[in-house]
This record gives structure tokens, C-alpha cells and sequence, in this order.
């Protein structure tokens, strides 16, 4: 049987503290031009094609940068 929620799904969150890595991932996003870091390196990146699929740009680029 499943408990019955009283309050709306994602009330309670905006009254939570922020953690450390949620501050800093906030300040990296607003920070770092992800766009434009992503149109220059793009034309460099392996394409698919056979073998394994290369990680999608966006995602190796916050990998990368965001290692804390």
C-alpha cells in the first residue's frame, strides 16, 4: 500500500539548503559558454561510425570541466 502525500510533489524542495556541489554546478553552468565551447571543439571530435560510439560532446565537455 502506498503512503498518501499531504503536500504537492516539489513543494518541499525550495525550502531545502543547497549543498556544496549543487552551488557549484550552478556557478559553473552560469559561468562556462557551453555553446560556443561546444561549436569550437566540435569540427575536431570523432564522428560515428564503425566500432564503439564516440560520448556525445556535451557530456564528455562536463566531465571534464566539473571534476570538482
Amino acid at each position: 500500500m502506498r503512503q498518501i502525500r499531504v503536500t504537492p510533489p516539489g513543494s518541499l524542495e525550495k525550502y531545502g539548503r543547497m549543498s556544496k556541489r549543487g552551488r557549484y554546478l550552478e556557478t559553473m553552468e552560469r559561468i562556462v559558454p557551453w555553446g560556443e565551447l561546444q561549436a569550437l571543439i566540435e569540427p575536431h571530435c570523432p564522428r560515428a561510425g564503425r566500432g564503439r560510439q564516440p560520448v556525445g560532446l556535451s557530456m564528455m565537455l562536463r566531465v571534464y570541466f566539473l571534476q570538482p
